[in-house]
């Protein structure tokens, strides 16, 4: 397997963005990377991007793109980056992808592989409107394919099953609608580089992983690099 691997996964809230992007690091051995947690680990050892971001946080503000740039740019900079890594939702806006794609040549990662994992919309609402999770041990139910076996208490630890405010059903429309709008030109600008992939994320989570396998090795095998 061919070193320098920079994959981002696309996806509307409910794609499985987050399942897929560590199955597939945990494949290559590469980091999976999300904003989220580079913030909390930027905060967490002080770096002087994290002191920048740390107040901007604390204030439940969005943190600038300057700074989400520079945090981006330190944290593929690290040695545990160098054979690749996998991004988790994140450039969310073309902007981001157009600083992105200078960072990733400046470190010399080259093109990055784009898969924008697709599921209906109908099918989304049902996946985030019917989640469910254990207020105890984090464990996620969905009632209306993986329920749990007493109604609203989780089956390993008895915890009471709680929903996400931002997973109501008319919450998750308006979310959606944000996140098309939001990511049609993201998607576009990959379209043109010739680098995007589209997977359909309605089918069992394995056919999706080994389907999101197959464009890494078939990109690997005919650049060399990403």
């Amino acid at each position: 397997m061919a070193s320098n691997h920079a994959l981002i996964l696309l996806g509307p809230p409910g794609a499985g963005k987050g399942t897929q992007a560590k199955l597939i690091a945990q494949r290559l051995g590469v980091p999976h990377l999300s904003t989220g947690d580079m913030f909390r680990d930027a905060v967490k050892r002080a770096t002087p991007t994290g002191l920048l971001a740390k107040p901007i946080m604390e204030r439940g503000e969005l943190v600038p793109d300057s700074i989400v740039m520079k945090m981006v740019e330190e944290r593929l900079a690290r040695p545990d980056s160098g054979k690749g890594f996998v991004f988790d939702g994140f450039p969310r806006t073309l902007p981001q992808a157009e600083q992105l794609d200078g960072i990733l040549n400046r470190l010399g990662f080259g093109r990055p592989i784009v898969v924008d994992i697709r599921v209906d919309a109908d099918k989304l609402i049902q996946r985030l409107s019917g989640r469910w999770t254990c207020s105890v041990g984090g464990e996620i139910y969905n009632v209306f394919d993986m329920p749990p076996k007493v109604q609203g208490i989780c089956d390993r630890d008895g915890g009471k099953l709680v929903q996400r405010a931002d997973d109501r059903p008319e919450v998750v429309t308006a979310r959606l609608v944000a996140y098309e709008r939001q990511t049609k030109p993201l998607s576009d600008y990959y379209q043109r580089q010739g680098v995007l992939e589209t997977v359909n994320g309605a089918a069992p989570v394995e056919e999706v992983s080994r389907r999101v396998a197959r464009i890494v090795d078939d990109a690997v095998r005919r650049d060399g690099h990403l």
